[in-house]
């Protein structure tokens, strides 16, 4: 039985739920890794190209809010099986490191033999997947089971599985790609932009922070500065926008205010924010205010 000394859990972030979101079934690929003696029927099975996962990573944070490094490595000597004869190779090791501004940072390593056609492009890869896996994105592609399909004379797929209800996006029940999805948007039209909305939304550069103020660019415009903004609507959208959020962060210092500097740095702390400038997004800024409400309003009880 629960006591009244238990809390329940907390809620889980909402940043690392939208992580978690499986790709579109347009951007799930198959490779067969072995096949029966006949060569009739292949196991099979799922990933994603880099490119979805990149595209996923740009879409909650922006390219500005996410960084990758690579530190690579050789063993040499090293004997293996290849085409039913004893070669003499090495390995290609490559450790990913995967930081999110305000996530913090996690590693991934992956490896290849040597003498395969494109073997750092594919240790490279395999580093990157897994080092983003730690954040809970394409995780999901390691729940799946041996699946066998048929194959044609080339050893290649004739069809493939269909994806189990929990690997959809949600919305989606079918598991079929959608012949739309996973498509480039169409190019943005580029039109005259207004000078002095330009001035106008460098200036919440200062008032929002850097990760905030790049966020909405992106998000809004794909634009990474002001100038970039291709039309004078997108101009206004992107201004409306971080006056939204402007009025965010007055609110949250007219809170912190009312709170006191010990409170204000305590939730500071819980958030894993370092400070009012660099409140790393906007879906931060919103629990940071709500967290100071909660506070004040305990405060005036």
């Amino acid at each position: 039985m629960p006591t009244e000394d238990m809390k329940p859990n907390p809620e889980p972030d909402p940043i690392f739920t939208q992580l978690a979101e499986p790709f579109d079934p347009s951007e799930i690929k198959w490779r067969v890794t072995h096949t029966n003696r006949d060569g009739n029927r292949g196991a099979v099975i799922a990933f994603a190209d880099p490119r979805a996962y990149t595209d996923r990573l740009n879409q909650l944070f922006t390219p500005t809010g996410w960084t990758r490094t690579y530190d690579v490595s050789t063993v040499s000597s090293v004997t293996r099986m290849k085409k039913d004869k004893l070669i003499q190779t090495g390995k290609v090791l490559v450790t990913c490191t995967l930081t999110i501004t305000g996530l913090g940072c996690h590693a991934g390593s992956g490896e290849d033999w040597a003498d395969e056609e494109n073997a750092m492009t594919a240790a490279e890869a395999q580093a990157f997947k897994r080092a983003c896996s730690c954040f809970g994105l394409g995780r999901y592609l390691y729940n799946f089971t041996e699946m066998w399909v048929p194959l044609n004379e080339y050893r290649q797929p004739v069809e493939f599985p269909k994806l189990p209800h929990w690997a959809l996006p949600k919305g989606d029940n079918t598991g079929k790609p959608h012949p739309a999805a996973g498509s480039r948007p169409p190019a943005v039209q580029r039109g005259p932009i207004d000078q002095k909305t330009t001035a106008r939304i460098e200036g919440f550069r200062r008032i929002l922070g850097d990760p905030i103020y790049g966020e909405i660019l992106w998000r809004i415009a794909q634009a990474r500065q002001a100038n970039a903004i291709p039309n004078a609507q997108l101009q206004a959208n992107v201004a409306e926008a971080m006056e939204r959020a402007s009025r965010g962060f007055s609110k949250a210092h007219s809170l912190a205010q009312q709170i006191g500097e010990t409170s204000f740095i305590a939730i500071l702390d819980k958030l894993r924010i370092e400070s009012m400038t660099t409140i790393p997004r906007l879906e931060m800024l919103k629990a940071l205010v709500a967290e100071f409400e909660r506070e004040a309003a305990r405060t005036a009880a």
